[in-house]
């Protein structure tokens, strides 16, 4: 492998651990601080990927479908968790596990409904559409730098919202101890429907950034919930730090595993995975 090929799949895999992480962080603070194992994240992404294409039709710009779709994702989780998910804290996981193995079926037959089952493509903005020559054959699309640069905004902005700010520190107060900040008289109830509308935005934003690469299509949420959970055990349970590593770390060996190995690509990640648990059983980073 030449070095324009390294880094290109070198920039790949930042890429593809960015848009991990985005997902992945979403759902380790759901779990982390509320206790809820949401099996529907992965549609979010689907959800978020075709309100992009949706938006895009109808006002022609990438980047005001994302703004919008952004609004409309807050508004989908702070109406799902006071709906449905704060009657489930105290249940057991199966019955959470249910619920929301339930709404990916839900979501699939809405998206259904609404926007058929055919695949849809999502142009890439005029802005950004052009690449990057690296020699005289090879180039890299400057919208997966974008992608990466968007995905690193992001995760810096939710570092400094829960290390840096009052509702940060009640953030990392609830998942320490519900009980006590409850009794200093913090709004948990609120405090959890901040984050799961977090959550579910982080997942839509993913979805709504990678639609012009990855195309639209029914149930690509699946897929991604998969990769999700991956990230989210190697990294450590209700970890952002360790969400961060552990989808860095999925996207260079799923990459390069691609690329220099491809009898055991598919199993490489989870071979990732099984040496973390081995030697670190609670993921590389506590919460």
């Amino acid at each position: 492998m030449d070095v324009a090929n390294f880094l290109i799949q070198l920039l790949n895999s930042l890429q593809y651990g960015l848009l991990l992480f985005m997902l992945a962080a979403g759902l380790t603070l759901i779990f982390g601080i509320m206790g809820v194992v949401n099996l529907a994240h992965g549609s979010f992404y689907m959800l978020g990927a075709y309100l992009a294409w949706f938006l895009v039709g109808q006002l022609d710009s990438l980047v005001l479908a994302i703004v919008l779709g952004t609004v409309m994702a807050v508004a989908l989780g702070w109406v799902l968790e006071w709906a449905l998910f704060r009657h489930f804290y105290h249940r057991d996981h199966l019955d959470q596990v249910l619920l929301t193995f339930g709404l990916i079926y839900i979501f699939e037959e809405v998206r259904s409904i609404f926007w058929g089952d055919d695949v849809h493509a999502v142009q890439v903005p005029e802005m950004v559409n052009w690449s990057i020559p690296l020699t005289d054959n090879l180039s890299y699309p400057v919208y997966r730098l974008v992608i990466s640069a968007v995905c690193i905004a992001l995760a810096l902005g939710l570092y400094a919202l829960i290390s840096k700010t009052r509702l940060g520190m009640k953030i990392r107060a609830g998942a320490s101890n519900r009980e006590m900040t409850e009794s200093l008289g913090i709004n948990i109830r609120l405090i959890h429907g901040v984050v799961f509308a977090l959550g579910v935005a982080l997942a839509a934003i993913a979805g709504m950034i990678a639609s012009p690469i990855s195309s639209v299509y029914p149930g690509m949420g699946s897929s991604v919930l998969i990769m999700c959970f991956v990230v989210v055990v190697i990294g450590g349970i209700g970890s952002v730090r360790g969400a961060m590593v552990a989808a860095l770390l999925v996207g260079l060996v799923d990459t390069f595993g691609k690329v220099l190995v491809p009898q055991i690509a598919g199993m490489a990640v989870y071979m990732l995975m099984a040496v973390v648990l081995l030697y670190k059983p609670e993921g590389l980073f506590k919460q």
